[in-house]
């Protein structure tokens, strides 16, 4: 009987789409409309992400608009951008409200590296708590005789490969993030 290791997979790839998502939300001098999928805005009595009452695009490298589908919304937008503490600067205009990326310093640049990793380490502690899950699963399967000694260390091997691909996989990712801050 093989190991079942879709488990771990699974929470392999959400770890990796947590980190991802964690990353991009990270502000760098480029403006993204990533950085805003965390704002919610409230809107007829209920709060609602800013990208379900509103259009959201990049206007240029620094700048971006966000157009309401309903004007009478536009305050509640400009308020929930500013109450969102994301350091942006928000000016209103008559079509919606436009959102500024000011230049970021060095040491504002240092500790969104700094940030990066901690969100890269939180990732990594999550993959090992998995990891060591799965190891006493396989070693409790030895135990109770439904695998053999090979067998087990097999299965170690093949969860170690996982593990370690993730790594380089997140590793990459706080990478690449890294060198855009600094950019």
């Amino acid at each position: 009987m093989a190991f079942n290791f879709n488990p771990l997979k699974t929470k392999v790839k959400s770890i990796e789409q947590w980190l991802q998502k964690e990353l991009a939300s990270i502000r760098t001098g480029r403006a993204t409309t990533a950085i805003l999928d965390s704002v919610l805005v409230e809107s007829y009595g209920s709060r609602l992400p800013i990208n379900q009452v509103a259009t959201i695009s990049s206007v240029d490298a620094r700048t971006i608009r966000v157009v309401p589908w309903d004007q009478a919304q536009i305050k509640n937008i400009e308020k929930a951008v500013q109450n969102a503490n994301l350091g942006l600067s928000v000016a209103v205009d008559e079509k919606g409200v436009r959102i500024s990326f000011p230049e970021l310093t060095t040491e504002r640049r240092n500790s969104l590296t700094k940030l990066a990793g901690q969100k890269l380490e939180e990732a990594r502690v999550t993959l090992r708590l998995e990891r060591d899950r799965v190891w006493d699963e396989i070693q409790k399967e030895e135990k109770d005789g439904k695998m053999s000694e090979d067998d087990k260390f097999r299965y170690k091997n093949e969860m170690q490969k996982i593990v370690d691909d993730t790594n380089k996989e997140l590793e990459a990712m706080a990478e690449r993030k890294e060198k855009e801050i600094m950019s």
